[in-house]
């Protein structure tokens, strides 16, 4: 049986300041470079949010190669039976990218702070300005594709009654009224559920109330009992509603890391363009 988590993955800033400096925590920060140099979490470590993606175009949100992401990790001091505390500066989108690439290496204990840097600065707790000292370790992680999806993959969703694709990004890019790729529009049946639309602008960005967004997210075709991807441009956005469903309880979720900036500039992938009645 697995060892009973440390922290709940959904935590509030307040959960976590009695333990600051614990041997069984790690901290990560993946906000600004700015934000973190000017206030951070004490003893929280930086992990910029673009080595969190391969870079490479046309699809700069793929994952990077495990070798490239064991040393990231390793530098950060990740080790097996480490708690890992993520927050960013955002409402949760570069974070929940983080966990996922956690949930593709088999790390699996973590937390989100609700709300990350605003919250936790909104709530009055410490913050420090001085960079922490880092014991690297030797961390290599596994590699759990069951949470990766590829094209193929979405290809196979539009047609199977049993997989449901979430669309996280702006309503505009939805329609194909706003175009970043070499085609604009959406995956076929995919739905639209913009990932700004998952926080709440009046309580520091916290996630909105889960209930009332199971409820809608039932509605629309997106419950638990399907298997649901979900996309952004470059699943940074996307991070935040893959987040969300692991926080609500979903057991067969999976990003697609080629995202729009793949399927919008190949040739021979589906679109509907415009806005799909609900």
């Amino acid at each position: 049986m697995a060892d009973q988590p440390l922290l709940p993955l959904l935590i509030e800033p307040e959960a976590l300041a009695p333990l600051l400096g614990s041997e069984q925590l790690l901290i990560i920060d993946v906000c600004s470079a700015d934000n973190y140099k000017t206030h951070h979490i004490p003893g929280a470590i930086h992990i910029p949010p673009a080595e969190l993606q391969s870079g490479e175009k046309p699809a700069p949100g793929k994952i990077p190669d495990k070798r490239r992401l064991d040393a990231l990790f390793s530098a950060a001091g990740l080790k097996a039976g480490k708690h890992v505390v993520v927050y960013d500066d955002e409402g949760g989108g570069w974070a929940g990218r983080l966990i996922w690439t956690l949930d593709v290496l088999g790390h699996t204990q973590y937390s989100y702070i609700n709300g990350g840097l605003h919250a936790w600065l909104a709530s009055g707790l410490p913050v420090a300005t001085e960079l922490p000292t880092c014991a690297a370790s030797e961390f290599c992680g596994g590699w759990n594709e069951s949470v990766i999806a590829e094209a193929v993959d979405v290809l196979d969703a539009i047609e199977d009654d049993d997989q449901a694709i979430w669309d996280a990004r702006s309503p505009q890019e939805y329609s194909g009224e706003k175009i970043v790729a070499k085609r604009g529009g959406h995956i076929p049946g995919a739905i639209n559920i913009d990932w700004l639309e998952l926080m709440d602008r009046n309580r520091q960005l916290r996630l909105v109330d889960l209930e009332r967004l199971q409820t809608r997210l039932n509605e629309l075709g997106l419950g638990k009992e399907k298997t649901v991807i979900t996309h952004c441009q470059t699943h940074h956005r996307s991070g935040l509603s893959y987040l969300v469903m692991k926080i609500l309880g979903y057991p067969n979720i999976k990003g697609y890391h080629g995202s729009w900036s793949e399927w919008g500039n190949r040739p021979d992938t589906p679109i509907v363009t415009g806005s799909t009645p609900l």
